[in-house]
Parts: C-alpha cells; structure tokens; sequence
C-alpha cells in the first residue's frame, strides 16, 4: 500500500514542475556546474606530449587506467587537470569513516559533536584530501617523467604537475559540495555520475566499431549488450526493495481526545550503503597502483623485484583484481550500513515516541531485531553489488574487450540517476506543501 507521500509523488505533474521556481535554480546551478567540471575533463596539464602519452594510454585502456578513465570522464585519457577526479577525497572520507570508529577522540565527535562535530569530521577529511592529492599527483609526475611524457622533465615539472592535478582535485570537491548545498544533492555522486555517462556513448561506437571490422565477435558483443541491459533490471529491482517492518503506536488521551493508535512502517533497503562500497573499492585500488607504479619506474633493489609484477597482477579482469575488488566491496557494505544505520538510535527513538514492533519489547530488544534484521538484509546487499561489479568485470575480462564497460558503472549510473530523481520529486512535494500550507493561510484570513 502506497504511503501519503507516495501518493502524492504519483499525482506530481508538469505544473508543479513549471511551479517550482527555487527546483529550477537548483537545476540549473547543477548543470553549469557540471558543464564546468566536463570542460576541464579536456584541459591538459601543463608540459606533457599528448601525442606520446595517448599511445602509452592506448596499452592499458582495458585495465584499471581504463577503469578510472570512466570514472574519470576521459580526464585520465586527455591527463587533464581533473585526471585525479575526487577519487583523494573519496580515500580521505573513508580513512576518516575508520578512524572515527575506532579512534576514541574522532568516535566522539562523530557521536556526541552534533553539527560541530560533523564539520571538524569534514574538515580533517578535506586536509587529508589535501595530503593524499599531493602524493598521488607525485606518483603521476614522476611516472610521466619516466615514460618520457614530459616536455621538459625536472624538477619544475614536477611540483608543476603537483599543483596542477591538486587543485583540481580541491576544486572538484569543493564543487561536489556546492551542488550538494545548491543543487539537486549528491555532489560527489554526481560528478563520477556525469563522467560515466560522458564516456559511454564512445565506448559504444567504439564496441560497434570494432564489430564492424571483425576486431570483435558480433555474437560477444550482443552477450555484452544483453548482459548491460539485465544488470541494469537486476540494479532497478534490488534498488527499490525494500524490508517494511510493521510499527504499531499506543492510543493516549489528551484531555478529551483520543489521539495515536497508528500503524506505520520501518523501511529498510536490501542496499543501504547505496553505491559508496564501489565507488571506495575503486578509490583504495587506487593508492597501491600508484605507490607500485611509482616504484616500477626505479631501480628496485632486489628484494622489491616483485613490485612490477605486482603491478600487472592488478590489472582489469586479472585474478587478483576481481578478489580484492570484490573483499573491498564486501566489507564497504558492512561497514558504511553500520555507519548510515544505527539500530541502537533507531529504537531509542522509537521508544521515545511510543513506537514499538509487535511482539518485540522496546529498548534494547528492538535494537537487537533490527540488527539481526539488517544484517540478513545486508549479507543480500552486499552479494548483489559483488555480483552486479565483478561478473561483468570477469567475463569482459575473459573475452578480451579492448575497453573498460563494467557493471560498477552501470551500477553508479542508475542509482544516481535514481537518487537524484528522489531528490527532485522531494523538492517538488516540499513546494506543493508550501502552496498548501498558504492557500489554508489565506482561507483562514477570509474567514476572519
């Protein structure tokens, strides 16, 4: 049975739409912004041979520099200013997310500060951002110089390239949060949104291309197609399942009425972590590739011989990339749903208004179901991410696709997309409930 609020999102209509003119201020600072983030997907670093450094691209477009070339928006492919995207301030928030479980000051900031706490939470995630930008724009530049990228390699080129991919990188994340305070929300989300979808329709002509050549087996390519397209259901259906746990209120007497007696449901998602797992699975990969890379470019004494081969053991669809890449996204689930959810605050709040589930004591007894509840709920979460990312990984890696299309960007692709339209129906119901409530204003007035 549809809710009230679900009712009325269904009765939404162009109207309101046309209505709601602070929605389209939204939209529109949204879309300049992310206009701004796709110009400078194409805007080279400074000192660089595109020529030489797209031949050297050319070798690993199907491994993980393809993988973050998606995620990217082609900004690895041109080593543009945001090649490093907001994947730094991805690692930064998760570091930050650990600590604050289990390093005691940080725990009871995240617990206790309120609001205080949560911006000092941020700010020490924007100036580990800060550090872990600068030493993976190190790792680049040095690579870069090695590969005999470089136009005049040095030390100036370095710091150069430092400052370069950095600031981009600050200026990303300080536009993922405009859009998330002035936009439609989901900043972050929305800006690797942007750039998968930016570099799909090349990855389709491309896979058509090579179809039309011969490079790639017609038959491969509509198992590919097919496969998208069921991930994409499989992503829509689990998505929007949902555990509705039943939650009854007491009637009391206030006066001479009688109010509560309600019924209502407690909703939780198969998927509570959303597409964050994925998304830091994606980031983590990417700070021992840089460090390994790094050190593959030097003169390694001969007990770190094994860093090179470590290196390609990481490589898109390699046995050793699908393992860690799917334990990464495994623990993300449990993690950051124990983050997001907390049971023990959700039946204290329960309690506190009179809520309880029928058959379970209050207290600590509902705190306990509901944590019994999520984690059947999340082990279910968490095998349907393994599976939408890796599977797709696997077998594009077993068939030899020369390009990154993978279910981790179908994956983001969707949910965001799905989020985002939540966020704007929200917006639209919060303005018909405006209009409302001043229409019953002004009756009021008349009547008076």
């Amino acid at each position: 049975m549809a809710s009230a609020a679900e009712q009325l999102a269904a009765n939404l209509n162009v109207g309101a739409f046309a209505k709601a003119t602070e929605l389209h201020k939204r939209l529109i600072f949204t879309m300049v912004a992310l206009i701004v983030y796709r110009i400078g997907c194409y805007v080279p670093i400074p000192g660089i041979d595109i020529a030489k450094f797209s031949a050297a691209f050319q070798g690993q477009a199907s491994g993980i520099l393809g993988m973050f070339n998606m995620f990217s928006g082609g900004a690895v492919r041109n080593m543009a200013v945001f090649a490093l995207n907001v994947m730094p301030y991805i690692s930064a928030s998760i570091i930050v997310q650990l600590l604050g479980t289990v390093y005691p000051p940080w725990e009871k900031l995240r617990k206790d500060g309120g609001e205080a706490g949560r911006k000092t939470l941020n700010q020490y995630t924007r100036y580990l951002t800060v550090v872990l930008a600068i030493f993976q724009s190190f790792g680049i530049a040095v690579g870069l110089q090695s590969g005999g990228i470089a136009d005049n390699p040095g030390p100036f080129f370095i710091l150069c390239t430092m400052a370069t991919l950095t600031g981009g990188t600050l200026f990303l994340m300080w536009l993922g949060e405009q859009i998330t305070s002035r936009g439609v929300g989901n900043g972050v989300s929305l800006i690797i949104f942007a750039g998968i979808v930016a570099v799909f329709p090349r990855y389709i002509v491309q896979a058509f291309s090579l179809a039309r050549t011969g490079a790639l087996n017609g038959g491969v390519l509509l198992l590919v197609m097919a496969l998208l397209i069921g991930v994409t259901m499989a992503i829509v259906f689990m998505e929007r399942s949902q555990r509705r746990l039943l939650v009854q209120y007491p009637k009391r007497q206030v006066g001479n009425r009688m109010f509560g007696g309600d019924t209502s449901f407690l909703p939780l998602k198969i998927n509570t972590s959303g597409v964050i797992p994925p998304i830091f699975a994606s980031s983590l990969l990417l700070l021992p590739t840089t460090v390994m890379t790094l050190f593959a470019t030097t003169n390694l004494p001969s007990w770190l011989q094994w860093l090179p081969g470590a290196v390609g053991q990481l490589q898109h669809g390699r046995p050793a990339f699908i393992v860690l890449y799917g334990a990464l996204i495994i623990f993300f689930c449990f993690f950051y749903t124990s983050v997001v959810f907390n049971p023990e605050d959700t039946a204290e709040n329960l309690r506190k208004y009179g809520g309880f589930m029928p058959g379970i004591r209050p207290g600590k007894r509902t705190a306990e179901y509901l944590d019994f509840v999520l984690t059947r709920l999340t082990v279910i979460g968490a095998a349907y991410i393994a599976i939408v990312c890796l599977l797709p990984e696997a077998l594009i890696g077993y068939l030899n696709i020369p390009f990154y299309m993978g279910g981790t960007s179908v994956l983001i692709v969707v949910s965001v997309t799905m989020d985002t339209v939540t966020q704007i129906q929200s917006h639209l119901l919060a303005h018909q409930y405006e209009g409302l409530i001043k229409k019953s204003k002004l009756r009021g007035n008349r009547g008076r």
